[in-house]
């Protein structure tokens, strides 16, 4: 399983929702799930950027297909990152 990093940045539209229904963070986490999307850590942040996740997944299509689902839905603004093991990032350099 592959690990990455997902900020997302809540549209009007998503902050009106968040503000009427705060559980729907979990619902999506479920949602996430049925996708192939682990989420295991996640933080709501302050900055430039609304939430932070830290999640897994089994490989890059996997969770492509996931932020494209929920950035269709006009709800959030993400960007996504892979995260490599800091001793796997070594032992490639090597």
């Amino acid at each position: 399983m592959a690990k990455f990093i997902i900020i997302s940045r809540l549209t009007d539209e998503g902050a009106k929702t968040l503000k009427r229904t705060p559980d729907r963070l979990k619902i999506v986490n479920k949602e996430l799930e049925t996708m192939g999307v682990k989420v295991l850590e996640q933080f709501a942040v302050l900055g430039n950027f609304d939430f932070l996740n830290i999640v897994e997944a089994d490989d890059v299509n996997s969770i492509s297909r996931a932020v494209v689902e929920l950035a269709s839905r006009g709800s959030i603004k993400t960007e996504t990152y892979s995260a490599i093991p800091i001793d796997d990032f070594i032992e490639s350099l090597k």
